[in-house]
């Protein structure tokens, strides 16, 4: 099999990684890719946002299956060019990645589906903006309605800084959701769907802000664990019932069947499981903590998935133990992080036992490794404790050097505490 993975993250360099690992694969290509990437696969330069670039590039490589990594050639319709290509393409059409594209319409289709989630305004001037924080009070949790690469979220008690945000997103065009809060710990769930077929991963939990003990703001995430210690086993057969299903089986009714990464971030309340945002497209970090523990190959699971062929896979399988993703950021990420830092220590790392370093925001620029984006990498370990693992990645993650570069201390360390 033949693979051609789209992205240039610390997700794509995970899903390259493990695609290789996979011995029915016998190459993988990745496009853009970055510095990481490249020292592991060939990376051809390309726009993501081209759809057709996308479809002409996997025709030309004669590729078995394509996968989309990020949202943004999800939204502007790769999915789309590669099926009419008769390509397999493990990534929703631009139609049913509308579940990401637009909160408002996810609101929508949660509505019609049945699935608990928070309640909400939709919101287009700053007078609807003002009712509708009004209504639902402090903490104040307002939703820039399009893509804004997790970021696009603010959540504060500070009434002023909730309608400045929601006017910001008003001046750009855009529109906004203002929903309750919802309280209890967040825990993160992919679906592997076929647009009829479900089958869960292992929940992972991350952590968005930037600060240490979820403090300053919104992130595309700064660390990630998996599995969780805390949770139930019973909640993922659960939100696999009541929430997965439930949303596949509403899109293909709306003749917009989801094949791909159904991605469920959620809340577990004092009044139950409740859904904060459906997704597109697998998680970063969790990606790096769920994927490398997967034991199943993965090139035939998303091929049977972009073929329609779940009904009849494999139950998956699994590396024991734990694993804990810490990610390093650039200077000034993420208001205006600072690029072309120069990068050392990496190779050290990888020295070290079980652990990885996934390249988020690298290049190279006249052979030197320098930041190229926020989120620059992502340290990632495993060991048969929760705890243990922590203590690995961050062990790799000193060893580091980036200039003004700066990380989360507390990925996983209440978790550390239920840990067995």
């Amino acid at each position: 099999m033949k693979c051609l993975v789209i992205g240039g993250g610390a997700r794509e360099h995970v899903i390259a990684s493990v695609l290789l690992g996979d011995p029915e694969v016998e190459s993988v290509v990745v496009a853009p890719g970055n510095a990481g990437i490249a020292s592991l696969v060939h990376c051809v330069p390309i726009d993501v946002t081209d759809a057709q670039a996308i479809g002409e590039l996997a025709t030309e490589l004669d590729v078995d299956l394509v996968v989309v990594g990020p949202e943004v050639p999800l939204m502007a319709g790769a999915a789309d060019a590669l099926i009419a290509r008769g390509i397999p393409c493990f990534g929703p059409t631009r139609e049913a990645a509308l579940i990401e594209g637009s909160k408002a319409f996810c609101k929508e289709m949660m509505a019609e589906a049945g699935i608990p989630t928070a309640m909400a305004l939709v919101c287009v001037n700053t007078s609807e903006a003002e009712i509708a924080l009004g209504a639902f009070g402090a903490p104040y949790v307002v939703k820039d309605d399009g893509l804004a690469a997790g970021k696009g979220v603010v959540v504060t008690s500070d009434r002023s800084e909730a309608l400045e945000h929601a006017q910001s997103c008003f001046a750009a065009g855009g529109t906004v959701v203002i929903e309750e809060f919802l309280d209890g710990p967040e825990v993160s769930l992919f679906g592997i769907s076929d647009g009829t077929t479900v089958i869960p991963l292992q929940p992972a939990q991350d952590f968005k802000r930037v600060g240490e003990g979820d403090e300053g703001p919104n992130t595309g995430g700064m660390g990630a664990y998996s599995p969780l210690p805390w949770l139930e086993e019973s909640v993922v057969g659960e939100v696999t019932e009541r929430v997965l299903q439930p949303m596949l089986d509403a899109l293909k009714r709306r003749g917009t069947p989801f094949v791909g990464v159904l991605y469920a971030g959620l809340a577990m309340t004092r009044r139950g499981i409740r859904v904060i945002e459906f997704n597109a497209r697998f998680g970063d970090p969790e990606t790096q903590v769920v994927l490398s523990r997967l034991a199943t190959p993965l090139g035939g699971l998303l091929l049977a998935a972009a073929t329609g062929q779940l009904e009849s896979f494999a139950q998956l399988r699994w590396v024991p133990g734990f694993a804990v993703n810490v990610v390093i950021a650039a200077q000034g990420y993420p208001a205006n992080p600072l690029l072309g830092s120069a990068i050392s220590g990496c190779e050290n790392v990888e020295l070290e036992p079980n652990t990885s370093v996934f390249h988020g925001g690298t290049a190279r620029v006249d052979g030197e490794l320098v930041t190229s984006g926020g989120r620059v990498l992502s340290v990632t370990a495993h060991a048969p404790t929760l705890s243990q693992a922590r203590e690995r990645a961050y062990a790799g993650v000193v060893q580091i050097e980036i200039d003004g570069s700066h990380f989360r201390p507390d990925i996983a360390q209440k978790a550390c505490a239920t840990d067995s």
